[in-house]
């Protein structure tokens, strides 16, 4: 597989990263509200999977998910699953807008996680794209002292378990392919929730099997381009560049279920942009190749 180091490569796979969670976000709180989470999280998985096997197998079957680092895999994918049962509970507390801008306190725990195991070197582009783009949270969120929200704890929660995930797959991207990857977030996680899901187990009207089915293909198939862009460049460069999933989502709030935008939310979206296009500024001490 190629793992040619390139900021614009993994830049094209952010932006699937990005356009599928954008419409995951949306059928997330279009599912929770007929079905419990612990629910859509198995039916998520297993769709995904019968989803993800036609790749598999046009990739050589699946003897290409063998890995000798299993252990690893479990322990991602658990803390992943918890994370990810979290942010799909805050969607139905908070608005999806401010349960993303929580979230991207992420970079935080996947910067200090991939430079302090990981090895990756934090340069000043990277440590202030991360500034700005927390700034830039922090402006739209704007915390308010006393006022606790549990959707809020939720969202943070999410955030530190999405941030240990990430320098996780990081790790395995050195020795392990994307497609053995997200199976395995797929295997693991059909497991953990089973037991849960058969117990709040309610049978879905026809139009949220929809809403799960798109909720299964996007989250399938965005960690899928989440792990190719991890091929491409450190965790440090690809993160920052999700940044723009905070603006975006709120606009998409706002246009689907009115919720606020203002001018806050312009000037944190100038703020994490600034970050983003700082970031992926090519380094000047690194000539430019020819064809690239």
């Amino acid at each position: 597989m190629d793992r040619t180091p390139s900021k614009t490569r993994a830049a094209l796979w952010m932006s699937g990263w990005l356009s599928l969670m954008l419409v995951m976000v949306v059928a997330g709180r279009e599912a929770t509200r007929a079905v419990n989470v612990f629910q859509l999280m198995e039916v998520r998985s297993v769709l995904g999977f019968l989803m993800l096997y036609p790749l598999i197998r046009m990739n050589g079957g699946f003897t290409i998910l063998k890995s000798a680092r299993v252990h690893v895999h479990i322990v991602r994918n658990l803390i992943h699953y918890v994370a990810q049962v979290g942010w799909f509970y805050a969607l139905t507390l908070i608005p999806i807008g401010q349960v993303v801008a929580i979230e991207f306190t992420m970079p935080i725990w996947t910067a200090i996680l991939a430079a302090g195991f990981l090895g990756e070197r934090m340069s000043v582009p990277k440590i202030a794209a991360i500034v700005l783009g927390v700034a830039g949270v922090l402006t739209i969120v704007r915390p308010v002292a006393g006022e606790i929200n549990p959707g809020q704890l939720f969202a943070l929660a999410a955030a530190v378990g999405f941030g240990v995930s990430i320098a996780l797959v990081k790790s395995l991207t050195r020795t392990e392919q994307a497609l053995a990857i997200i199976f395995w977030l797929l295997a693991v996680q059909s497991v953990a929730s089973f037991v849960p899901a058969l117990y709040v187990w309610t049978w879905p009207p026809l139009t949220t099997w929809g809403w799960l089915a798109v909720i299964a293909f996007c989250g399938t198939f965005s960690h899928y381009c989440m792990a190719r862009a991890l091929l491409h460049a450190d965790a440090t460069v690809v993160i920052p560049m999700d940044f723009l999933r905070v603006p975006l989502t709120a606009i998409t709030g706002w246009l689907i279920y009115a919720e606020r935008l203002d001018v806050f939310t312009v000037l944190g979206a100038a703020l994490i942009l600034s970050g983003n296009l700082l970031n992926l500024k090519p380094s000047a001490s690194v000539p430019a190749r020819a064809g690239t």
